[in-house]
């Protein structure tokens, strides 16, 4: 992949931000050579991008070593904890698939959800046996597995319930993946983060949301996979800075991706969105190092 000669160069505070390529509309190629181009060196990668690739995985995999990118992580195995008998052979089999094509392509950690199958036990020492099963399917292939609470999930839907798990079930490649979405979504206090261990955090994704509340799960999954903007576009601007903060003050020192739904960002050209979330990163960046809490972004790109 060539870098265009009007790429954006890279710049020291965007080494630990990267970009979901579930946020752009297009080929695999495209969006990753317009990431590459805002200056961002690594991509979260979505299955569907690698198996919907017109050429196969292979050729995905190929793309992907290609664009210099390195994959800050693989998405999204769903509802695998607590199914009974052959539903939960079933999510084994698609386990194994994935954490195959997350090794090809390079990612060090399989990002899974927390279940919201009407279907699955609520037995926390099930849940735990099963993501304890999951890690150590992917131990032999050098993946970490970040286990993440979606606001909406059946019986984990907040960090500090998927963290009690993470503990239970006590696999040394299993973590937490930390969704700020999810984070206001469900209103959990930035202080919980104080009782989870930094360096087991595998991954963090960041995203705004135009209003505060979304007291319903409906509300919640609307908004989380139809309107979510960059941080500092929306209303919870000192929030992102806060947890921010607070992930650097118990010790996370890993890699923070945006993970951003939006359907008016799918319509309109790659190098426009990938300019958003540059300037995004830089203000973000900025504003969790210094003694400001941040204003918010204004609706421009120029970067």
């Amino acid at each position: 992949m060539n870098v265009r000669d009007d790429a954006a160069p890279a710049h020291p505070l965007l080494a630990s931000y990267g970009m979901d390529t579930i946020t752009l509309a297009g080929p695999l190629e495209a969006k990753l050579q317009a990431m590459g181009d805002a200056g961002f060196g690594q991509v979260m990668l979505s299955a569907r991008d690698v198996v919907g690739h017109p050429g196969g995985v292979q050729a995905a995999v190929a793309a992907v070593r290609a664009s210099g990118l390195r994959p800050t992580g693989f998405q999204v195995l769903r509802d695998f904890e607590g199914l009974p008998g052959h539903l939960h052979d079933y999510k084994v089999d698609i386990a194994k698939a994935m954490l195959e094509m997350c090794a090809a392509l390079g990612s060090e950690v399989l990002l899974v959800c927390s279940s919201t199958s009407r279907h699955g036990s609520d037995d926390p020492v099930r849940l735990a046996d099963d993501l304890a099963k999951l890690a150590m399917l992917a131990l032999p292939l050098g993946i970490k597995v970040a286990y993440e609470g979606l606001s909406w999930g059946r019986t984990v839907n907040e960090f500090t319930t998927a963290w009690d798990l993470v503990c239970r079930a006590d696999m040394p490649n299993l973590g937490l993946g930390l969704d700020s979405f999810h984070i206001f979504a469900a209103n959990t206090p930035l202080d919980a983060l104080d009782e989870v261990d930094g360096e087991r955090i595998y991954l963090v994704q960041l995203s705004d949301f135009m209003w505060q509340d979304t007291p319903t799960f409906e509300d919640r999954i609307t908004t989380a996979r139809t309107f979510r903007v960059f941080p500092g576009e929306g209303v919870h601007t000192s929030a992102l800075v806060d947890l921010t903060r607070a992930l650097d003050r118990i010790g996370f020192a890993g890699d923070i991706s945006f993970e951003v739904f939006n359907d008016d960002y799918q319509q309109i050209p790659l190098p426009t969105v990938c300019a958003r979330a540059r300037r995004s990163a830089l203000w973000l960046a900025e504003a969790a190092t210094t003694s400001r809490p941040g204003s918010p972004l204004r609706p421009r790109v120029s970067v």
